[in-house]
């Protein structure tokens, strides 16, 4: 990355005047169907539905009447959201002028205006090798204005041992008291682990994984030679891309990687937006309107039609 940054206020400027107004045309000003089904308060029982969310099965009536039972609630007036946020070494990669951090500050910057100037709180830890920020649930577009600078005038972190995500969740876990919205944004580069945590994390608040990616990381174009790092280690290799053999060892490693991540999220019951470097920010955060719409059964103005594999959208499927 550049030595020099961007000014905080332009960054959030550009991003109101581009993306926000936007989405203003695509959710017709109605931004609470992005959050259908948040609330606390219980009002109702009834009979489960297929588009319900398991996790509102009341089991104790269920065990009763020999059917499945849902809990409804009365959405609150207010949302607190949480932006966990991965800014480890490998969150540093990207091509094409963009990278994944990038990606990660837009969306950041983008959801939390969205819900601050609406009256909403928002809050944020920070992961750089362990959890050293910790910015308080507040609003304002001022407090935007302050998870935004931490974001963008971080430096690169040297290269050091494997990412562990399972220490940013249990910081939440401890941190984060009243029910929330998650967004736990991170590319999960990762050592294991991670999954429960997040699982404890999900039983009490809604969570929505954002990964960050770039299509360089799921297959390599033949290139010729040249050196590869690694984000997290350092670790350098001279490999030679044009070598078909090679493209198809580092698809399939690519490929298990995934399937482990995705097993992980699977098991924590979370649904999980991917974001890649090449993607338009508009269309991402729809897809996640979209992703609301299939889990709460609501409609969403301007949701796109195309879904990826179920919990999950993305390019990345």
């Amino acid at each position: 990355m550049s030595e020099s940054r961007p000014d905080p206020e332009a960054v959030l400027r550009g991003l109101e005047w581009t993306v926000l107004r936007r989405l203003d045309g695509y959710l017709q000003g109605d931004y609470r169907t992005l959050f259908r089904g948040f609330g606390l308060d219980l009002a109702d029982l009834r009979e489960y539905q297929a588009h319900d969310d398991v996790r509102h099965i009341d089991w104790n009536v269920t065990a009763r009447l020999q059917i499945p039972y849902v809990r409804q609630y009365n959405e609150d007036r207010e949302i607190t959201a949480w932006f966990l946020l991965d800014m480890s070494p490998s969150m540093d990669f990207g091509s094409e002028g963009k990278t994944k951090r990038q990606v990660l500050t837009d969306f950041t910057a983008t959801l939390a205006r969205l819900l601050t100037r609406h009256g909403n709180r928002v809050g944020a830890l920070i992961y750089g090798g362990d959890v050293d920020t910790v910015i308080p649930a507040a609003t304002g577009r001022r407090h935007v204005l302050h998870i935004v600078n931490e974001l963008i005038t971080r430096p690169e972190l040297p290269k050091s041992p494997a990412t562990d995500l399972s220490a940013l969740l249990r910081a939440a876990l401890g941190i984060i008291h009243s029910r929330s919205f998650v967004f736990l944004v991170s590319d999960f580069v990762s050592a294991p682990g991670w999954d429960g945590p997040l699982n404890m994390l999900g039983q009490r608040h809604e969570i929505l994984a954002v990964r960050p990616f770039d299509p360089l990381e799921v297959e390599i174009p033949p290139l010729g030679l040249f050196v590869m790092q690694d984000s997290e280690t350092g670790e350098q290799v001279f490999v030679d891309t044009a070598d078909r053999g090679f493209r198809k060892r580092f698809a399939q490693a690519a490929e298990q990687r995934e399937v482990l991540v995705r097993e992980g999220l699977n098991r924590a019951g979370v649904d999980t937006l991917e974001i890649s470097t090449q993607d338009d920010l508009v269309d991402s955060i729809l897809r996640f309107a979209d992703l609301r719409k299939r889990r709460f059964g609501g409609k969403f103005a301007g949701a796109p039609a195309h879904v990826g594999a179920a919990g999950t959208t993305g390019a990345a499927q």
